[in-house]
């Protein structure tokens, strides 16, 4: 059945979506039913026969960043609060997407939500794509009919969220890029330089000193085997990393690890609290019960450390004890943290407490982002001189010695 973009009038409003019918004018008999006025209608064009076979097989993957979803919400909420109807502003939303793995699950969406099927029902059927926080607050503000609210609050957590990410890999990737740098000007003086000189001393004989002999085995032995070292690194690193994700045990002791590791520690330890504040706050502000919101909180915490003791916090309640006993007895939660939350319990201003603590340890995040790039700038570039400066040294020493012995 043939399809036609439409642009017309609601009351004082432009709308614009896309229908299907036999012909224009039965178009535009039913734009008519629907209440709409000064219909223009465009034409969709057919793909041809070539176009459908030369698309890929199968059901696209949609492959949505962060941003990108955070803006979704945010359009989202904005047509719904200018009274646009759901089914249309799905339609809408579904037309607008680059990616053709969303486009696909938003029809699909919007075909299920109008045989009858509740807009969070049909969002939990695409885990991948909607996780447990977007669909527990569409419920929320389906059942209190404050969605475009509460969407509005989901795009600025999203976006809260982004920034925080951005701030982390910022910080992160300069010691990354220098480690890869340090290592790679290291292999290549030791298997492609060291060689070289190598033939030049034993061609005169000299002895050499012991950290010239030292960097020479190591050369040969990159040189020699570094296929070898290299695929058995790969292999061990590798299967120690699956063994660590894919066990409980293996990744409790990495996040563990994670969060009291010297220096880098303490920003994973402020990243999870600032997730785990704003994350709660959000969900209580729209309405979700507390007992599941702390579910939802445990699992998007991303440390299993975290996630244990807001899990031992989610029985206390359940038991009628407060929620900041627990979170302090588990020593993982600062007690400044506990402190604000159990003020907030004794006040009844929780999501006032939780914002407070999450926008304060978003700062002390970009504190600690701004003080680990000061820390480890000056000490890599200390590592790669002392590496490098080890292999010129362990070079020349022996050139110098040989011209000491000549001039004598």
């Amino acid at each position: 059945m043939p399809a036609f973009a439409y642009t017309a009038r609601q009351g004082d409003r432009s709308v614009s979506g896309t229908i299907s019918a036999t012909g224009a004018t039965e178009a535009k008999a039913e734009l008519g039913r629907r209440g709409l006025a000064g219909v223009t209608l465009k034409a969709r064009t057919e793909k041809s026969l070539w176009q459908r076979l030369s698309q890929p097989m199968g059901t696209p993957r949609p492959r949505v960043k962060l941003a990108d979803f955070a803006v979704f919400g945010r359009q989202f909420a904005t047509m719904l609060s200018s009274g646009i109807p759901m089914m249309e502003c799905l339609e809408i939303l579904a037309e607008q997407q680059t990616d053709p793995g969303f486009r696909h699950v938003l029809e699909r969406i919007t075909e299920e939500v109008r045989a009858g099927t509740d807009l969070s029902e049909a969002l939990k059927k695409y885990p991948r794509l909607f996780d447990t926080i977007f669909v527990s607050m569409v419920k929320a503000g389906e059942a209190s009919g404050q969605l475009d609210d509460i969407l509005l609050r989901m795009a600025d957590y999203l976006e809260g969220s982004q920034k925080l990410r951005g701030q982390v890999r910022g910080a992160l990737t300069f010691p990354v890029v220098s480690l890869v740098l340090v290592l790679g000007v290291s292999i290549f003086l030791l298997t492609f330089i060291i060689p070289r000189f190598k033939e030049v001393f034993d061609s005169m004989g000299a002895e050499l000193p012991d950290i010239t002999k030292l960097t020479m085995a190591v050369s040969n032995a990159l040189k020699t085997h570094y296929v070898a070292w290299g695929g058995t690194g790969a292999v061990v690193g590798f299967c120690l990393w699956s063994w660590l994700r894919r066990t409980a045990s293996g990744r409790w002791v990495h996040d563990w690890t994670l969060i009291h590791i010297p220096i880098i520690g303490a920003l994973f330890r402020k990243i999870s609290i600032s997730r785990f504040a704003k994350t709660f706050a959000t969900l209580i502000q729209s309405g979700v019960p507390i007992l599941e919101s702390l579910d939802i909180v445990a699992v998007t915490t991303g440390n299993l450390v975290i996630e244990a003791a807001v899990r031992e916090s989610i029985e206390s309640v359940r038991q009628g004890e407060n929620l900041a006993g627990p979170l302090q007895r588990s020593g993982v939660f600062p007690p400044m943290v506990t402190r604000m939350i159990a003020v907030g319990e004794k006040t009844g201003a929780m999501e006032t407490m939780l914002e407070k603590i999450g926008d304060f340890y978003d700062d002390q995040v970009e504190s600690a982002v701004e003080t680990l790039t000061s820390v480890l700038e000056p000490a890599l570039i200390v590592t790669m001189s002392v590496v490098v400066g080890t292999i010129v040294v362990s070079v020349f020493m022996p050139i110098f010695d040989l011209a000491t012995h000549l001039n004598k």
